[in-house]
């Protein structure tokens, strides 16, 4: 009962966070401040109670629609809160609170949060905000250069190159028809998260997800071979696989090999 307890507390955290970065992503798009004024609707401009940003439960409540202009919520808002709460549960399982391993879930839930913010962004708009990238890159640098060790300070900043390095021969192969400068930033944020042979890992996924996807919506004849798709999704959602199941995945390959 004391465990389950924790894990509804983080689970309420989680959504709070996603509420706050659904507020974070659309203030981003307004080119406003997060830290002051409050929530309002994006149709009618009418400022939310207290009543209306309860997270998933408010748009439940209100069946998707505005309280006060009727004009329908946009299902990213759940979604986000619901999928940050899930993460958040997730990485509090895999790394239950201790003294050694708090600030390390913290760290974590941190991380996720810019990663999240990166994936709607980029997907709405097919930009990764240098508002976003760059703290983010901050923190990470930061955090494993205290933590680690010299050949581990190596391993990730070698890793953290070297993926940007790969993603700016593509840049500039394609004149940045295939890829954009925002990808160079993203892959070497991921390079000091996963380091090495984790970013393998995260890249192989990237792309395999990001090929699945393109061929699925040309199928569907959402897309064609010249429309363009934005891939920083796909490299977030590589870089969380690889977070949590990237040994594993590693692991399974080399077995395979030998095999």
């Amino acid at each position: 009962m004391f465990d389950m307890f924790f894990y509804f507390i983080i689970f309420v955290f989680g959504l709070l966070v996603g509420s706050f970065l659904n507020c974070v992503i659309y203030r981003l798009e307004q080119n406003k401040s997060f830290l002051k004024g409050r929530s309002y609707c994006p149709g009618c401009k009418h400022k939310l109670s207290w009543s209306d940003l309860i997270p998933v439960l408010s748009f439940l409540i209100l069946k998707g629609k505005c309280r006060y202009c009727q004009k329908p919520i946009s299902w990213q808002y759940p979604l986000v809160e619901f999928s940050t709460a899930i993460l958040f549960l997730s990485l509090f399982y895999r790394y239950p609170i201790s003294i050694i391993s708090a600030v390390n879930l913290f760290y974590l839930f941190t991380i996720f949060s810019f990663l999240i913010i990166i994936f709607v962004y980029d997907l709405k708009h097919y930009i990764i905000p240098d508002k976003v990238i760059y703290p983010a890159i901050a923190i990470v640098f930061i955090y494993n250069f205290l933590k680690s060790d010299f050949h581990l300070k190596s391993d990730f900043v070698l890793s953290a190159f070297g993926a940007a390095l790969f993603f700016l021969i593509i840049v500039l192969i394609s004149r940045g028809k295939w890829m954009g400068i925002g990808d160079i930033k993203l892959a070497f944020l991921m390079g000091l998260i996963l380091s090495w042979p984790n970013i393998l890992v995260a890249l192989f996924l990237a792309f395999f997800l990001g090929a699945i996807t393109g061929v699925g919506l040309i199928i569907a004849q959402k897309k064609t071979l010249k429309s363009e798709v934005p891939f920083g999704p796909f490299l977030v959602a590589g870089t969380i696989i690889a977070l949590f199941w990237g040994k594993i995945i590693i692991d399974w390959y080399l077995k395979y090999l030998n095999v």
